[in-house]
């Protein structure tokens, strides 16, 4: 079963940036619109290798996931069919034998820049890095699938936050 469990956390400021050892450019566009249940997403990757994923939340740190490889063509003309969409550069990071990713968006949700660290089980403890602020983990209006929906230029990540789910 595909299992993914991971912490997000806004970023506060750009002391990320000397750590970084790699970068991807990505689009995504969501098929279906309802986060509450599963959702469905399509990603191209530098415009070279694309994705059909699967997710669904279990809890807060974890969610069922299942991506599988899809030809660039048909990830192309999803993406024209996706109603809801966001642009993202993805930085690698190694901190300290772990991996993380930063998300900086473009567009709509210019304004945001999450991190995020993918562990092998909920109880795994983390050194979270100083230029991570506010952890996001849960709050499913900052979640990829609702920021295509409703940009933060929409609805501001300080009305997300009071509005965070139970």
């Amino acid at each position: 079963m595909g299992i993914e469990i991971e912490r997000r956390f806004l970023v506060e400021n750009e002391d990320w940036k000397s750590l970084v050892i790699n970068r991807e450019k990505l689009s995504q566009g969501y098929l279906n619109s309802n986060i509450d249940e599963w959702t469905v997403r399509v990603r191209i990757i530098d415009k070279e290798k694309s994705f059909i994923t699967l997710k669904s939340s279990l809890d807060g740190f974890t969610n069922h996931e299942f991506e599988y490889p899809l030809p660039i063509k048909d990830a192309i003309q999803l993406l024209d069919l996706s109603e809801n969409k966001l642009i993202k550069t993805r930085y690698s990071l190694n901190i300290n034998g772990k991996s993380w990713v930063v998300d900086s968006f473009e567009d709509f949700n210019d304004s945001l820049t999450i991190a995020e660290i993918e562990l092998e089980s909920e109880l795994e403890e983390i050194d979270v890095p100083s230029w991570c602020g506010q952890e996001i983990t849960g709050i499913k209006s900052l979640s990829n699938a609702s920021l295509a929906k409703i940009p933060i230029s929409i609805l501001a990540i300080k009305d997300r936050i009071k509005a965070k789910d139970p």
